[in-house]
């Protein structure tokens, strides 16, 4: 076996826990910016994306239309998460409550009616801007 030969083993494994990273890491600098700055940071929804991508991409995901669905996906998944976290955190502020025990009673009508009225269009067109980013950037 020469020293430059591919091994027989792929390592089409690593993808996974880069996404799990990449997730983490997107949301939770999504929530810490939001929280700090006292808006809701829909920009980071394009930084999200790309994370995600290159993640992806750093994984060794094979590029096609199954690694741009997953980044959409993904994508979308940050973004309902970020939100929920900072609506979650607000609430629970005002509640004495710590983000993550108000995240965990915090039931799915309060947040989307929470997250409707915190992001306007801004918001909701920078998501937009994520999701063309995300489908560029994975294909």
């Amino acid at each position: 076996m020469s020293p430059t030969s591919v091994p027989a083993r792929s390592r089409h494994w690593l993808w996974p826990p880069m996404l799990l990273l990449g997730v983490v890491t997107a949301m939770l600098a999504w929530l810490f910016i939001a929280l700090l700055s006292g808006r809701q940071a829909g920009w980071m929804a394009v930084l999200a994306a790309l994370d995600i991508a290159f993640m992806l991409r750093l994984g060794t995901f094979r590029a096609g239309p199954a690694r741009v669905v997953v980044t959409l996906l993904v994508t979308l998944l940050v973004a309902l998460a970020a939100n929920w976290g900072i609506a979650s955190a607000y609430l629970g502020g005002s509640m004495g409550l710590n983000p993550w025990d108000s995240s965990l009673r915090m039931g799915p009508f309060m947040a989307w009616t929470l997250i409707g009225l915190a992001n306007g269009a801004a918001e909701w067109l920078w998501l937009g801007v994520a999701l063309v980013i995300g489908w560029w950037v994975a294909k």
